[in-house]
């Protein structure tokens, strides 16, 4: 599932119009897929369907995004049955819808690029398919409250129409409809609750397409699309009952919040270690929310905050992973999630320090092929995961720093 290049050059001039207008662009592509009797995909699903096979037909570059568009399109080929013949009408529509909204931008070799941009996108949704098997389906939510947490950072709540079956560090794509088909990748920073609400954290990325968007213009009440949770190398079961050290930079606290009030609700006690680095002290705010947590289990759990009030980043200053050293024990998990920086020093000074190779687990950031491969082989898995947390029901930045 690598990101694609487009032969044909930059297709944003034509994917522009159907951005701005896109669910009647999605009601016109179902209806033409319906006037031939192909009733595959209902009408409510038009829009997550049409706006995500186009955005990745027409954009590839950040492979994280690219991916996460390609799970969804993938849950949706295996829910819907859907088969290689079918691809020949959902390519007639895509690309009788895309010339109709597009104007003045479709050209004289647009057709060739968008249907055999659909049938490659189709093929790499039927591989998807094949990969994730059965699971979680792609959803929606509603926003029911947007909370600031500094000028950048945006904590979303949000109610699933149908309870979401995640495990604690999954993460899952996530899409508003104010930018239609750009998922990106979000971790729940809670582990599930008994009203079924999830809480994302999400920095705004300057000059970044969606995450500006979830910070400063979604507001209570709004749809979000939210695709099928993933594992990404955060599962705590994925070393039985051992002691932890769970390393975050920036918003990947999120997801290792969300481990940790998981083992607290466990019976098995394991000692646990988090470090949270930061650029300066207000960057520890989600700090304080584990606070209540340490206190009632200061027995088995300690925090550390490491952060640098003189503008130098700790991560980048090598100071976050030598706090981490100095709490590491030969037998602990060391979990590390944050910006693909920290991954990649950690990957290196984290073994050079001394860390065992096999205790390592830094989250898939999916900059690397051998994270894909990994990543792949991991998700075959996660619906009896899924299943056993949920009480038997199947359900170029990190998940929470969203370009």
């Amino acid at each position: 599932m690598s990101p694609r290049v487009d032969p044909a050059g930059d297709q944003t001039g034509i994917l522009a119009p159907l951005v701005a207008d896109h669910e009647r662009a999605a009601a016109y592509f179902w209806s033409f897929m319906v006037d031939r009797s192909v009733r595959f995909l209902p009408e409510r699903l038009a829009p997550v369907f049409f706006s995500t096979l186009v955005e990745a037909i027409a954009h590839g570059a950040d492979p994280a995004a690219y991916r996460a568009g390609l799970v969804v399109l993938g849950r949706l080929y295996r829910r819907f049955d859907l088969y290689p013949y079918h691809g020949t009408v959902i390519a007639a529509a895509v690309v009788d819808t895309v010339r109709r909204f597009a104007g003045e931008s479709w050209g004289p070799e647009s057709a060739r690029v968008w249907e055999q941009g659909c049938f490659r996108v189709l093929r790499l949704a039927e591989q998807s398919a094949e990969m994730l098997g059965d699971g979680p389906q792609v959803t929606f939510g509603v926003v029911e409250s947007v909370a600031s947490a500094g000028g950048d950072l945006a904590v979303v709540t949000v109610r699933p129409v149908r309870r979401l079956d995640y495990v604690p560090g999954d993460a899952l794509p996530v899409c508003s409809p104010r930018v239609p088909g750009r998922w990106r990748w979000l971790s729940p920073a809670n582990a599930p609750r008994p009203d079924g609400t999830v809480e994302f954290h999400i920095r705004a990325i300057p000059g970044g397409a969606v995450s500006p968007v979830f910070v400063g213009r979604v507001g209570v009440g709004e749809l979000l699309w939210l695709g099928p949770s993933c594992e990404v190398g955060l599962s705590s079961a994925a070393v039985g009952d051992g002691d932890l050290l769970l390393v975050a930079g920036g918003t990947g606290l999120a997801p290792l919040r969300a481990v940790v009030e998981q083992l607290a609700g466990l019976p098995v006690r394991r000692r646990v270690t988090l470090v949270v680095g930061a650029r300066d002290l207000s960057e520890l705010w989600d700090v304080a929310g584990l606070d209540g947590v340490r206190r009632a289990h200061g027995d088995w759990l300690t925090v550390v905050s490491a952060s640098s009030e003189d503008d130098v980043d700790p991560v980048a200053a090598g100071g976050l992973l030598g706090v981490v050293l100095h709490h590491y024990v030969p037998g602990q998990a060391v979990y590390v999630c944050g910006p693909p920086q920290l991954i990649e020093e950690a990957r290196t000074w984290l073994l050079v320090g001394g860390v065992s190779p096999d205790d390592l687990h830094p989250v898939v950031t999916f900059r690397h092929g051998f994270d894909v491969v990994s990543w792949a082989s991991r998700q075959r898995s996660v619906t009896a995961a899924v299943a056993e947390v949920a009480g038997g029901e199947g359900g170029d930045r990190w998940v929470g720093d969203v370009p």
